[in-house]
C-alpha cells in the first residue's frame, strides 16, 4: 500500500522534504519581509501653559518699563544714564515676549531623528520643534546694554567695553545658528562651544578687569559691583545649561523651556534694574554725572563764527 503523505512529497517542491539528520529542514522559499509603517510627524509646540507664561512675563517688563521710566524723573538729566539704559532694557525684553505670545516670534524647526532596526530597514521620525528666535534678538540687545550697565558702574575702559560686547553679541548669533542646527551633528556643537568660548571672554572682562576697575573707583563701588556682577554672571551661566537641555539636547519640553527663560530673565532684568538703581541712589560714588551733549544737546554756545569775524 503507498502512503499518500510520501508519495505527495516526492512529486511536489513546495514543502519540505523530511531527512534523518534530526534537524528540520530549511524551505525552499523566502520568508516575507515585514511591513514597516513610518511614523507620523512629531510636533514639539508649546501649549497654553507656555503661551500664559509668555504673556506674564511680557506683563512683568512693561510694568518695569514703567517703573524704571518714572524712577528716571527723579533724578537730574545729567544723571540718568543708568535709568535710561536699564528703561530701554526691559522695554525690549517686553517687546520680544509680545511677539513670541502672539505668535510672531517663532518659527518650527524641521528634525530628523533615525530609528534603527534589526531585522528591517532603519525609518527616520520627522520632528518639528518650535524655536523662538525673537527670543535671540531680545538677548543681541538687551545683554550688551546689560553689559554696558555694569561696565559703566565699574568705570571699565572704552576697549574692555567693547571687547566685551563684541564677545556677547558672538555669544548670542552663535546660539542662534546652533539651535537651527541639524541633530545631533559636529555644526551644531560646534556654534554651541564658540558661544561658551565667548562667554569665558565676557566673564574674564567683567571678573578681572571690572573688578579692579571697581574696587580702585571706591570700596563701596568695589563690593557692589561684585555682588551685582557675581548675581548677573551666576544666571547668564544657566542660559547655556537650560539651552543644552532645550534647544540643544530637546530633552525639555518647549513649556518648560519657556518657564526657566522666563524666570531666568525676571531675574537678569527687572530684578537686577531695580536692585541697580536703588543701590545707584543710595550710594554716592556711584553715580555717573554726563554733561554736555548728553543734557544741553548740540547748541551754539562756546562756538566760533567765522561771519562774525569778518564783518568785524
Amino acid at each position: 500500500m503507498i502512503d499518500p503523505v510520501m508519495a505527495l512529497l516526492k512529486t511536489t517542491t513546495l514543502l519540505p522534504t523530511p531527512t534523518n539528520t534530526g534537524k528540520p529542514a530549511n524551505p525552499t522559499w523566502a520568508s516575507p519581509i515585514p511591513t514597516v509603517i513610518p511614523d507620523r510627524p512629531h510636533y514639539q509646540l508649546a501649549s497654553e501653559t507656555g503661551t500664559r507664561t509668555l504673556w506674564v512675563v511680557f506683563i512683568v517688563m512693561l510694568i518695569s518699563s514703567a517703573i524704571f521710566a518714572g524712577l528716571s524723573w527723579s533724578v537730574p538729566l545729567q544723571k540718568r544714564l543708568f535709568h535710561v539704559i536699564t528703561t530701554l532694557i526691559t522695554v525690549f525684553a517686553a517687546l520680544s515676549y509680545f511677539a513670541m505670545a502672539t505668535g510672531h516670534g517663532t518659527s518650527l524647526h524641521h528634525i530628523v531623528k533615525k530609528e534603527p532596526h534589526d531585522h528591517v530597514p532603519d525609518t527616520h521620525q520627522n520632528i518639528y520643534r518650535q524655536v523662538f528666535f525673537a527670543r535671540y534678538i531680545d538677548w543681541a540687545i538687551t545683554t550688551p546694554l546689560l553689559l554696558l550697565d555694569l561696565s559703566i558702574l565699574a568705570g571699565l575702559s572704552g576697549v574692555h567695553i567693547v571687547i566685551t560686547i563684541v564677545a556677547d553679541v558672538i555669544m548670542i548669533v552663535t546660539g542662534l545658528f546652533a539651535a537651527y542646527g541639524r541633530e545631533s551633528t559636529p555644526q551644531k556643537w560646534g556654534w554651541y562651544t564658540i558661544g561658551c568660548l565667548a562667554y569665558l571672554v565676557v566673564v574674564w572682562h567683567l571678573v578681572y578687569h571690572g573688578r579692579n576697575t571697581a574696587i580702585r573707583r571706591a570700596s563701596s563701588v568695589g563690593n557692589f559691583y561684585t555682588a551685582i556682577a557675581g548675581f548677573t554672571l551666576i544666571l547668564w551661566t544657566l542660559y547655556p545649561i537650560v539651552w543644552g537641555i532645550a534647544d540643544g539636547a530637546r530633552k525639555m519640553s518647549v513649556d518648560r523651556e519657556i518657564i526657566a527663560y522666563a524666570i531666568l530673565d525676571i531675574l537678569a532684568k527687572p530684578v537686577f534694574g531695580t536692585w541697580l538703581l536703588i543701590t545707584h541712589r543710595r550710594v554716592p560714588e556711584t553715580q555717573v554725572d554726563i554733561g554736555g551733549w548728553w543734557t544741553t544737546g548740540f547748541t551754539n554756545e562756546g562756538q566760533v563764527r567765522l561771519d562774525d569775524d569778518e564783518g568785524a
